[in-house]
């Protein structure tokens, strides 16, 4: 074995506790973390940044967007309408809801249920409870209810109706305190053109207001008994099913009418309402307080059917039937009658003017007495044969009950 040179043994890692050992590839390790800290710090701030500038961007975009349409406060009413605000809510008060009740028969039982069948309007008449509705809004009733405005419900009874006129009166036993009735006006003055405002209940819907003018005057209409109302007051103001019996009031607040009724192919409201006269409801209510019952003028005597007068071709009305020792009798007027030699008829006084109005048929004759009062002398002209004969009547109460 050869003998070769031998190597000196590796030597040994001395540690200098005085030497700082080599650390410059840590250094570089910890500077590139701390600049990647230092980028996403920047790309954080970046973004944040720019989603604040977003935010406020879309902030004010809609704020700007919005002050455009911002709710700008009420200015003051205008006199006409503090006007009609204030005319509502004193005449409001004085409005109630009826409810018309019908008797709904029930199985083993003797009577049946009061059930609602209907509902309209009225008003107060004073403080000891009558309320005036329209006839027709009672009509085939078993029993009403009203509601005052301050939401009580009371029974109500029938005091006396005038079918003729549409009109009835009811009473409640509220307490004085709770009734507000209406302020009376009248309708001899009034004019074309005219501001009214009529309250009522239409489709249930309680104390709705609306206004309109007055558009026609000396209106006639038929009642719910065929009998003509004279001098009804025609109305834009809306008039729908629910409003029959409430009140048409000036621009004072005044009762110038109760509504009626409409005029329109749809049966809702088209711009033509129809309302009775306040004239005619001072006129008779009174009286249906005071006896149940229409006190209506009328000569006392009983007439011909107009078909009867247009086949003997009458102009007039044909008295029939004088009672005997009536006012008529006592004042001459002649009954047809019977020729006791033939058998035949004669015809009796045949009516053709009361005072100076000319009367051509019953509906005159009604007409021209219809605002009479009973007691009242009028004088009648009838044809007699071919004579002209003029006679002076008394008026007394007929079908007061009608």
């Amino acid at each position: 074995m050869e003998n070769l040179p031998s190597q000196a043994p590796a030597e040994a890692p001395v540690h200098d506790p005085y030497v700082r050992p080599n650390t410059s590839k840590r250094r570089g390790g910890l500077k590139l973390w701390l600049l990647g800290l230092a980028v996403l710090a920047l790309l954080g701030t970046a973004v944040t940044t720019a989603t604040v500038t977003v935010v406020l961007a879309k902030s004010a975009a809609a704020q700007s967007i919005g002050s455009e349409n911002l709710p700008v406060p009420r200015g003051s009413l205008t006199d006409a309408e503090k006007h009609t605000t204030g005319l509502f809510k004193r005449a409001a008060p004085s409005v109630v809801f009826i409810t018309r009740l019908q008797t709904a028969p029930r199985r083993f039982r003797m009577r049946g249920d009061d059930i609602p069948a209907g509902t309209g309007s009225g008003f107060i008449w004073d403080k000891r409870g009558h309320i005036v509705t329209n006839y027709h809004v009672i009509r085939k009733a078993s029993g009403a209810k009203v509601t005052l405005a301050d939401r009580t419900t009371w029974k109500a009874k029938l005091v006396g109706s005038a079918v003729d006129k549409d009109l009835a009166v009811l009473r409640i036993d509220a307490p004085a305190e709770r009734l507000t009735p209406i302020k009376l006006g009248g309708s001899d003055d009034l004019q074309v053109g005219q501001h009214v405002l009529a309250i009522g209940n239409p489709f249930g819907l309680d104390h709705t207001l609306s206004t309109g003018v007055i558009s026609g005057l000396g209106r006639e209409i038929k009642s719910v008994a065929g009998h003509p109302i004279s001098g009804v007051i025609q109305t834009d103001a809306a008039i729908n099913p629910g409003n029959s019996g409430g009140p048409l009031l000036d621009s004072s607040g005044r009762l110038i009418g109760v509504n009626t009724s409409i005029y329109s192919p749809s049966g809702a409201s088209a711009g033509i309402g129809f309302a009775v006269p306040a004239d005619t409801v001072n006129r008779i209510v009174p009286d249906l307080i005071k006896h149940g019952r229409r006190m209506r003028p009328g000569l006392g005597i009983e007439v011909a059917d107009n078909s009867l007068s247009r086949r003997l071709k009458l102009s007039g009305v044909l008295v029939m039937n004088v009672p005997a020792g009536s006012a008529a009798d006592k004042a001459g007027l002649i009954p047809t009658r019977r020729d006791p030699r033939t058998g035949g008829a004669v015809l009796g006084d045949v009516i053709i003017k009361v005072e100076d109005r000319a009367i051509r048929g019953n509906t005159d004759l009604y007409k021209a007495l219809d605002r009479r009062k009973i007691g009242d002398v009028v004088s009648v002209t009838v044809m007699r044969g071919n004579q002209r004969v003029t006679l002076k009547l008394p008026l007394v109460v007929i079908d007061a009950g009608k």
